[in-house]
């Protein structure tokens, strides 16, 4: 990885997995109390206290800490006995255990320590570079970096080492096909014996399964070599992006893709091919899995454009959530682009964002999830930003109401699975955007500008003021209200999916 900026915040893998936790149990639990340069976070049921350095005061409450978390008698606190003391209180107040969690915490603080303590090749293309950058993950999750599986070895396959993969190939006889749309970008591969059809397959997960069918011909490993992207299962490869099951939790899901998730990705690409969205979402027209019990959902890979035919003349594509880091951990770090002048920058940014959002939803029904891991900024020469690209149909949904009939069209299991009421909707739109995306943007800014925080919430709000349409829920967020946000900690503390996770209140 590239060097932090001179004068950046010291990044440790201890000190990064205790403030996770706080950030979590801080917007979840209980705000804690600001007491000079420290913020004190109550413990009361268990009769505890943790309190942490403060480097940085946000006005929205999500502040930026340094150091290690202390206990009440100030005695410093090691990342596992904060998981451990967060777990107790955790359990006082849900009358809930999860003799899960602190091993999680654990797994996901064994990636971050090895990602940041071992140097890796960088790829050398910016934007993949940008993809393997994220050895520290969602600060508001308690164990954003945790992968749980049954077997190999995390890092052969995982973005932060990285890692370049060649895929394993089967070749599936036509007849045990289940296949959809448009496939070119998968048979492009390699070549297979007539009367069969190409399958590629992420090799960790034919690990995994064990795939072992007289009917389905081994063609081993091989080919070119793909890159493991932010979310570990989507790879990048010569015809595009190949999004594969991988039967291994990552925070909060085991990552397999639904035979209904399939269909969805091909549905919804062919919806969105006839309307014109405001917003730039990168497609997903195909989908093949073998159409056999127990490997249907197991071996599913489905096709995702490359950014190539999206992008602005020299135009070079980040990952959004590198751009925004805590830590200016690579080049596509806000800190190396924005250069003097941060409120031009942001101004600028916010108009390619909030109004094509807000428009794909609240004027055509069409729910995105445009949290920092599923946008891709374009930026110019100057580091400007010119465009954004949105992607991953799994978390892209319909408004029930306004898509009555597509949906009645659709198989029962796959019209579930794209259908939101429209609070459903408000919700995930408002959290991905407003919260995770927006205010974290705002911080890495404030954290080279301190003293603009207001300023950037000001071109905020003027932003979401001067939309054409203005949606109620928006007018009442400008009048003061709350917005929702994703209960991560209390989610995995519950073990609930992220359809079904819960939200709580911010302003």
């Amino acid at each position: 990885m590239s060097t932090p900026t001179i004068g950046a915040p010291a990044v440790s893998a201890d000190h990064v997995v205790a403030h996770n936790l706080l950030n979590c149990y801080v917007r979840e639990i209980n705000p804690g109390v600001l007491d000079g340069g420290h913020l004190v976070v109550p413990l009361p049921r268990t009769g505890r206290a943790l309190r942490v350095e403060v480097r940085r005061r946000s006005l929205s409450g999500a502040h930026r800490f340094t150091g290690p978390a202390r206990t009440e008698h100030g005695a410093e606190a090691a990342w596992w006995e904060v998981a451990e003391l967060v777990a107790a209180e955790l359990t006082a107040i849900t009358g809930v255990a999860n003799d899960e969690f602190t091993a999680q915490v654990a797994a996901s603080h064994e990636v971050t320590e090895t990602a940041l303590c071992q140097r890796f090749h960088e790829h050398p293309d910016p934007y993949l570079a940008s993809e393997q950058s994220l050895p520290l993950g969602h600060r508001f999750h308690p164990s954003p970096k945790a992968r749980t599986a049954t077997r190999g070895d995390w890092r052969d396959y995982a973005p932060e080492t990285g890692s370049r993969i060649a895929l394993r190939y089967l070749a599936v006889p036509a007849d045990l096909v289940l296949e959809s749309g448009e496939l070119g970008a998968i048979d492009a591969l390699r070549p297979v014996p007539a009367g069969h059809r190409l399958l590629p397959v992420h090799p960790w997960q034919f690990d995994l399964l064990n795939v072992a069918d007289d009917r389905l011909l081994d063609l081993g490993t091989g080919g070119p070599l793909c890159t493991p992207t932010s979310s570990v299962r989507t790879l990048h490869g010569p015809t595009g992006f190949l999004k594969f099951s991988l039967n291994v939790r990552i925070t909060n899901c085991v990552r397999r893709n639904a035979v209904y998730e399939l269909a969805s990705a091909v549905a919804l690409t062919g919806l969105l091919d006839r309307i014109d969205l405001p917003a730039r979402v990168l497609r997903e027209p195909g989908y093949r899995t073998v159409d056999l019990p127990g490997l249907r959902d197991g071996l599913g890979v489905i096709v995702r454009d490359d950014v190539t035919g999206h992008l602005p003349a020299a135009a070079t594509p980040l990952l959004a959530a590198a751009v925004a880091d805590e830590y200016p951990l690579s080049d596509a770090h806000v800190s190396r682009l924005a250069g003097a002048d941060v409120l031009g920058w942001w101004a600028a940014y916010l108009r390619l964002l909030v109004p094509p959002v807000l428009a794909t939803w609240f004027d055509h029904g069409v729910v995105l999830e445009p949290h920092l891991q599923n946008v891709l900024v374009c930026v110019a020469g100057d580091g400007m930003p010119v465009r954004l690209l949105f992607r991953d149909l799994e978390g892209t949904k319909l408004v029930a109401d306004r898509h009555a009939a597509t949906l009645a069209a659709l198989p029962p299991d796959v019209a579930a699975s794209l259908a939101y009421t429209r609070e459903q909707a408000w919700r995930r739109v408002a959290y991905c955007l407003l919260v995770n995306h927006v205010a974290e943007f705002v911080a890495a800014l404030a954290d080279l500008r301190p003293e603009l925080e207001p300023d950037l919430w000001a071109l905020v709000r003027r932003e979401l003021a001067g939309l054409p349409r203005l949606p109620p829920e928006v007018a009442a967020v400008l009048a003061g209200g709350p917005v929702p946000a994703k209960a991560n900690l209390l989610a995995r503390w519950r073990r609930t999916n992220d359809r079904g996770a819960g939200y709580v209140p911010i302003r």
